[in-house]
């Protein structure tokens, strides 16, 4: 009898898949419905995994994807900017999951100042990103975890104005000209030349409501907790519209993180035109995108298909 593939064997597998043909390598086989499947039988764990993630793995080499975690009231932090944790450890390690299927993972400087994330891979399996600050008047400081860790390499994009007293070791400086640069499609345009092309925005809520208002984002991944702060600091804050049947909705699929609820949330109709994934003419790029909206199926089960 075939062993099964458990979810630690599909993770390893999955985390390195770009393309058809690297779906195919790690053992993957189309599954005659336009999908694709595991060539072999997977555990239920293997199962729910591959579906979560398949389709950010064939997204193509360019795509932006932002994650929040916030409570039922819509704050990812107290008022204080007390946020540990708002969601639960299956969606810290649903993060890190991201992070080892991105080439950058980005924040704003109010979350690198208030937080000093790590923004490096440990619940899992997996590479770091680089780890991008956008800091356009240099309020980051230089002795900041981002900047003195060594844990992954990191850049640091700071305005024409800023001058940095020194560089650490393992920090390049990226100087965008005006203001205007660091508005979203243009730094994922600067990201992308370096080979940073598929980039996490992970916070804070200000940057995420920025890539979004923008357009520039792909995916969107809301985690929300059953829990209510009352008053905080908000997640997504854009622009609304005064009329409920013009309000964003996007296609999406829910997922259950332990006590937490996972939305994805396909902004893909939404993007942009001329900005990043949505609008690569490479037949790779193409082809990904196509197969992000199949069918999953891993060995005799139903297909697990979009909500």
């Amino acid at each position: 009898m075939t062993e099964e593939l458990d979810a630690a064997a599909a993770w390893d597998r999955l985390r390195d898949i770009r393309t058809t043909a690297g779906a195919h390598a790690a053992g993957m086989v189309a599954d005659g419905d336009g999908g694709l499947r595991w060539g072999r039988p997977a555990t239920p764990e293997a199962v729910e995994l591959t579906a979560r993630y398949l389709p950010l793995c064939l997204a193509g080499p360019r795509v932006a994807f932002a994650q929040l975690g916030q409570s039922l009231d819509g704050f990812i932090a107290t008022r204080t900017g007390d946020a540990d944790f708002v969601t639960g450890p299956e969606d810290r390690c649903h993060l890190h999951r991201l992070r080892a299927l991105a080439d950058a993972v980005l924040v704003g400087a109010g979350t690198a100042v208030a937080d000093d994330p790590r923004l490096t891979v440990r619940a899992c399996a997996g590479t770091n990103p680089v780890r991008v600050v956008l800091d356009p008047r240099g309020r980051v400081p230089l002795h900041s975890g981002v900047f003195t860790d060594g844990a992954a390499p990191t850049l640091w994009v700071v305005g024409p104005d800023v001058t940095p007293a020194s560089r650490p070791v393992g920090v390049d400086v990226l100087v965008l000209p005006d203001a205007a640069a660091f508005a979203p499609e243009r730094v994922l345009a600067a990201l992308a030349a370096r080979g940073l092309g598929r980039v996490l925005i992970e916070g804070g809520g200000v940057t995420v409501s920025r890539f979004l208002r923008d357009r520039a984002l792909h995916r969107l991944y809301v985690t929300v907790a059953p829990v209510l702060l009352g008053d905080g600091v908000p997640g997504l804050r854009f622009p609304g519209t005064p009329v409920m049947r013009e309000a964003l909705r996007p296609p999406l699929r829910r997922a259950l993180l332990g006590e937490d609820t996972l939305f994805e949330l396909d902004l893909r109709p939404l993007a942009a035109p001329g900005g990043g994934a949505a609008d690569e003419q490479d037949r790779g790029a193409g082809q990904a995108r196509r197969e992000s909206q199949h069918a999953v199926d891993h060995g005799g089960g139903e297909p697990l298909r979009r909500a």
